[in-house]
């Protein structure tokens, strides 16, 4: 009431500016802001949600937020968020288990949002497949639960084949895999596409040297690598190990790509300025994100979901990191 009488406007037209209504001349919708600002007065977003029947809040879950991908494809979901008037709240999950997902979601209630997008990127513990409450509006982001839920993700299968396929294009004889972690969906993915290349290529699979996505688990598997009789080329299931890989080939006496080739995956900023400069495969991540909110709110204007995997595609990218094997 205070506002209005201050603007020297109906009490309709205060509640028009609140809540973000066109129907408001310029000069007027100043006059209300103007006046809220002088007398310190703040929208009650409560009272606002119930009567509108949104929160305007996404919620965000998830494992990690120490992954590259995870932090890119957080910020674009609230970037996107906010052009879309909404705001997002974000629960890390600490636990990898049922209890520990239904615990957030449980804790998403209390805050009352209007859907959740959640990034899985890794096996529960004690589980075969997450399992979410019913009725929630929900994106899965980097899972296995298209059957049941609505999932965004990048084609790792692709992106890994292009990676792959690339070096037998240039003549080496197989590809050696440094893989993530077991219990990472991305990780799987990529190795079941690194050994279906090759084996449709009717190639020798090598077996597979495993990391946990970091330097300096790269930095071992390349010290393995680079002792291998015959491994000209190198798949790497991501761009930190692939790192990690070059320091220990260049200790051990190996060039690259003049010894070996190695590819990557992700292209993270800095990767252009490896020495070589890496070649890797590049996932949109805003794209993810962007498809995320688009996906949630949807749902929630027309009150429905439906399940299933929308893959954003991967693009190799050339640079001096590979070339030409040895002729057979």
């Amino acid at each position: 009431m205070d506002v209005a009488v201050l603007a020297g406007v109906s009490t309709q037209t205060v509640s028009r500016v609140t809540n973000g209504s066109p129907d408001v001349r310029g000069s007027t919708r100043d006059q209300v802001v103007a006046a809220m600002n002088e007398l310190g007065y703040r929208p009650n977003s409560a009272a606002r949600a119930l009567k509108r029947g949104s929160f305007r809040t996404i919620g965000v879950i998830t494992f990690s937020l120490s992954s590259i991908g995870n932090m890119r494809t957080l910020e674009a979901i609230a970037l996107h968020a906010a052009r879309q008037d909404f705001a997002i709240t974000l629960i890390p999950v600490t636990a990898r288990t049922q209890a520990g997902i239904q615990g957030a979601f449980s804790r998403m209630g209390e805050l009352a949002v209007d859907a959740v997008i959640a990034i899985m990127e890794i096996h529960l513990l004690d589980a075969a497949a997450v399992t979410i409450p019913p009725g929630v509006k929900v994106v899965v982001v980097d899972s296995d639960a298209g059957q049941r839920y609505s999932v965004v993700d990048a084609d790792q299968a692709d992106g890994a084949h292009k990676a792959v396929q690339h070096l037998l294009d240039l003549g080496h004889h197989t590809v050696w895999h440094v893989a993530g972690p077991e219990e990472s969906f991305a990780s799987e993915r990529r190795a079941a596409a690194w050994r279906a290349t090759l084996t449709g290529n009717g190639r020798t699979v090598p077996p597979v040297i495993r990391g946990d996505w970091s330097a300096d688990s790269g930095y071992a598997a390349g010290l393995r690598l680079a002792d291998e009789a015959g491994c000209t080329a190198v798949f790497a299931a991501n761009d930190h190990m692939a790192l990690g890989v070059l320091r220990a080939f260049r200790e051990k006496g190996k060039s690259v790509p003049e010894d070996i080739s190695l590819v990557g995956f992700d292209d993270v900023p800095e990767a252009s300025s490896y020495t070589p400069p890496l070649t890797t495969v590049h996932q949109n991540y805003t794209d993810i994100g962007n498809k995320c909110v688009d996906n949630v709110l949807q749902q929630i204007r027309t009150n429905t979901t439906e399940p299933g995997i929308t893959l954003v595609p991967t693009q190799l990218v050339l640079r001096q990191s590979t070339a030409p094997g040895p002729r057979r």
